[in-house]
C-alpha cells in the first residue's frame, strides 16, 4: 500500500525510518571515536579531536533532525493511503448495479468496518498498519547494523543482549495484544457508554431529560456501560504492573553483564575506553530497538479493516451486470455517482447502443419482493407508458407505488418478470447507461452541504442559462433571490455565509436538480412525492410548468394528492401491488369506484381546510 502513499513522501519515509535505526551505531562509534582522541591526545583543544567531536555533534543533531520530521511524513504518507484506500471502497461500493446487496446488514457492517474511521485505539487506518510495517522491517535492519557493531568487539555480547531483548519483546507484545483483545471484547459496552455520555450533553434532548427527570438514570445506565467495559481492562492492567518484575530483570541483567564484563576488560587493559562506549552505547540501543512492541497494535488494528475491505470484494465483485460508466460518454456524469466496475475489453463487450428518442416503457409480468422477505410488493403487474406521457401512480402506503419506480430505475432486479425500454432489457441495456436516460426524485432525497448551484448541478458542466431555467421551472428562483449570495450560497448552516432552507424549499431545489437533468439529456422524469412539503398552490403552479415537459419526455409521478395528478393523461390506481383501476381524472370519477371514493373524501377534508403539507414554515434567516 505504500504506492499509495507517493514515490516521494513514502521513500523520504523509508529513508528517514532507515537513517533513525542506524543513528545509535553511528553515535556509539563517533563517541568512542571522541573518547579514544582524548585518551590519545590529552589535549582536548586540539585539532585530532575537533574531527570526531564534530562528527558526534553533527549525528546528535541528525539524529534531533530526524525525529522532527517523522512523524509529519509518516502522517502524509498515511493520510494518502487512507484517502486511496477509501476512494477504492466507494468505488467498490459503487460497483454493485442494483442497492439490493448494499441493504444487506452483513454488508453494511463490512463497509463501516473497512471504512476505518477510528474511535479508540484499538482501531487503526490501513495507512498506520503500512506504516507500522515498515518500521518494523527497519527496525530490523537497525538491529544487524547494531549486532555488527558489537561483533566488531566482543562476539558474545550479541547473543547475551539480543535474546533477552527479543524474550522482553516477545512478552510485551503478548501482554499488549492481550489487552488488546480485553478491550475489543467490550467494544459494544464502549459504545453504549459513549452514546449515553453523548445523550446527557445533547441540547436536543436536554429539554426531556429535565422535563421528565431521567438525569440519574441516563447517568447510571452509562456508568453501568462503562464499567462493564473497564473493569476487564483495569483488571488486566493490574496484572500486567504485577509481572514488571520479570522484563525489568530482562533488561537489567543482560546489561549489567555486558556492562560489567566490558568494564573489568578495560581495566585490566584487555580492552580501550573507546570500545566500552561503544559497548554501553550500542546495548542500550539494543533493548531500545528491539523492545517496542506497540506496532503490534498497529497491525492489529488495521487486519480486521483489511479483512473486511477483501470480504467486500468477494461479495461486490459477483455482480455480474456491473457496468462501469465512462465519463467521456456519459452525457450527464453528474446525476449520481460515477460507478466502478473490472475494467472490460471493448472488443469483448461492446457498450450496449444508447437509445435516441424517448421510449416505450414496458412493465411485462413484474413481480418483486425485497430480500430477506416473503410478501410480494408487486405482483404480475402488466404496464405501458407511452413516450411524452404523463403518468401518475396513486394508491395507499405499501401499494409498491416508490417499489415500481426503483425498479425502474434498476436499483432493484424484478423477482419475476421484464422491465423493457421499445422491447429491450433494460438489464441488457444495462443499468448504468439505463439511469443516463432517467431523472429521478425520491421521496427521501438528499440534502448536501454545497452550494444551491453544486446542489441542482451536481459537478455535471454547468450552463448557467439551463440552471436559470430549470430553477424557474421548479419555482426556485423566488428562493434564489433571498439567498444571501444567490446561487453560490451554501445550503447548510455548518459553512460560512450558509443558510438553512425547509422542507419545500429543498424540494424545489430537487426538482430544479432533476429539471436540470432533463435539459441535458434525460428522457424519463421520475417524481415521488416530489411536492409534499408544499402548500397546495404552490404545488398546483409547479405541476403546471411539469406538465410542460411531457412534450421533450415522460413524466411519472407519484402524489398522495389526488387533486393534483387529476392533470395527468393517465392516473394508474395500485393495490396489494396490481393496477386496480386505470384512466383519466374524469374516467376513474365517473366509474365511480376505488379512486373516485379516495377523491371525494381529500376534496372534503381541503375543503374544511385542511393543509396536508408534510413540514409548514420556511428555516430561511
Amino acid at each position: 500500500m505504500l504506492r499509495d502513499g507517493g514515490a516521494g513522501a513514502a521513500g523520504f519515509f523509508c529513508v528517514i525510518q532507515t537513517a533513525q535505526v542506524v543513528m545509535p551505531s553511528l553515535t556509539a562509534l563517533a563517541t568512542a571515536a571522541v573518547v579514544e582522541a582524548v585518551r590519545n591526545d590529552g589535549a582536548p583543544g586540539t585539532s585530532r579531536i575537533a574531527l570526531p567531536l564534530t562528527l558526534l555533534a553533527a549525528t546528535l543533531i541528525a539524529a534531533q533532525v530526524l525525529w522532527a520530521i517523522q512523524i509529519p511524513t509518516m502522517l502524509v504518507v498515511q493520510s494518502r493511503i487512507d484517502l486511496a484506500h477509501r476512494e477504492r471502497l466507494a468505488a467498490l461500493a459503487s460497483r454493485s448495479a442494483t442497492v439490493t446487496v448494499l441493504e444487506q446488514s452483513a454488508v453494511q457492517d463490512l463497509i463501516a468496518t473497512a471504512d476505518a474511521e477510528p474511535t479508540s485505539w484499538i482501531e487503526n487506518t490501513p495507512g498506520q498498519g503500512a506504516t507500522a510495517q515498515v518500521a518494523v522491517i527497519v527496525r530490523y535492519l537497525g538491529l544487524v547494523t547494531t549486532a555488527l557493531v558489537l561483533v566488531r568487539f566482543s562476539w558474545w555480547l550479541v547473543p547475551v543482549l539480543f535474546l533477552p531483548a527479543f524474550a522482553y519483546r516477545f512478552l510485551s507484545q503478548r501482554q499488549l495484544l492481550n489487552h488488546f483483545r480485553i478491550w475489543a471484547g467490550g467494544i459494544e459496552d464502549h459504545r453504549r457508554y459513549q452514546y449515553w455520555s453523548k445523550i446527557a450533553f445533547a441540547p436536543a434532548e436536554g429539554k426531556e431529560i429535565r422535563v421528565f427527570g431521567i438525569e440519574g438514570w441516563i447517568s447510571q445506565t452509562g456508568l453501568d456501560h462503562g464499567l462493564a467495559h473497564l473493569r476487564p481492562v483495569w483488571e488486566d492492567n493490574y496484572r500486567t504492573a504485577r509481572r514488571k518484575w520479570v522484563k525489568s530483570l530482562l533488561v537489567f541483567c543482560p546489561l549489567a553483564a555486558a556492562f560489567l564484563a566490558v568494564g573489568f576488560q578495560s581495566a585490566h587493559g584487555h580492552s580501550s575506553l573507546a570500545a566500552e562506549t561503544v559497548v554501553l552505547t550500542a546495548a542500550w540501543a539494543v533493548f531500545q530497538t528491539a523492545g517496542t512492541p506497540f506496532d503490534a497494535v498497529e497491525f492489529q488494528g488495521s487486519i480486521p479493516v483489511m479483512r473486511a475491505y477483501n470480504k467486500l470484494v468477494a461479495v461486490l465483485g459477483e455482480d455480474e451486470r456491473t457496468r462501469p460508466a465512462s465519463p467521456e460518454r456519459s452525457p450527464h456524469p453528474a446525476r449520481g455517482a460515477r460507478p466502478a466496475g473490472p475494467e472490460r475489453s471493448p472488443a469483448a463487450e461492446p457498450e450496449p447502443e444508447p437509445l435516441t428518442a424517448t421510449p416505450t416503457l414496458t412493465f411485462d409480468q413484474v413481480s418483486f419482493r425485497y430480500p430477506g422477505t416473503e410478501r410480494d410488493i408487486l405482483t404480475n403487474l402488466d404496464l405501458r407508458i407511452e413516450p411524452g406521457c404523463l403518468l401518475a401512480l396513486v394508491g395507499m402506503n405499501g401499494a409498491g407505488k416508490s417499489t415500481l419506480t426503483k425498479l425502474l430505475a434498476g436499483l432493484y432486479e424484478p423477482t419475476a418478470g421484464t422491465i423493457r425500454a421499445d422491447g429491450r432489457d433494460i438489464a441488457d441495456i444495462g443499468y448504468v447507461p439505463w439511469r443516463r436516460e432517467l431523472a429521478v426524485v425520491f421521496q427521501d432525497f438528499v440534502r448536501y452541504p454545497l452550494s444551491a448551484r453544486e446542489n441542482v448541478a451536481l459537478g455535471a458542466d454547468v450552463d448557467q442559462a439551463a440552471l436559470d431555467e430549470a430553477a424557474r421551472e421548479a419555482g426556485l428562483s423566488d428562493v434564489l433571490d433571498r439567498l444571501p449570495d444567490g446561487w453560490d450560497t451554501p445550503l447548510s448552516k455548518d459553512r460560512d455565509g450558509g443558510v438553512d432552507l425547509s422542507g419545500g424549499q429543498w424540494q424545489q431545489v430537487v426538482l430544479a436538480r432533476a429539471v436540470y437533468a432533463l435539459k441535458r439529456g434525460a428522457k424519463i422524469l421520475v417524481l415521488d412525492e416530489p411536492t409534499a412539503h408544499l402548500d397546495v398552490r404552490t404545488e398546483f403552479e409547479v405541476f403546471d410548468r411539469l406538465t410542460r415537459l411531457t412534450r421533450h419526455a415522460t413524466v411519472i409521478l407519484i402524489s398522495h394528492r389526488l387533486s393534483t395528478v387529476r392533470q395527468a393523461d393517465r392516473i394508474v390506481l395500485l393495490e396489494a401491488g396490481r393496477i386496480a383501476e386505470s384512466g383519466s381524472h374524469d374516467e376513474l370519477v365517473e366509474l365511480g369506484g376505488r379512486y373516485a371514493e379516495m377523491f371525494a373524501v381529500q376534496a372534503e377534508r381541503f375543503r374544511g381546510g385542511y393543509d396536508d403539507r408534510i413540514e409548514e414554515g420556511e428555516l430561511l434567516p
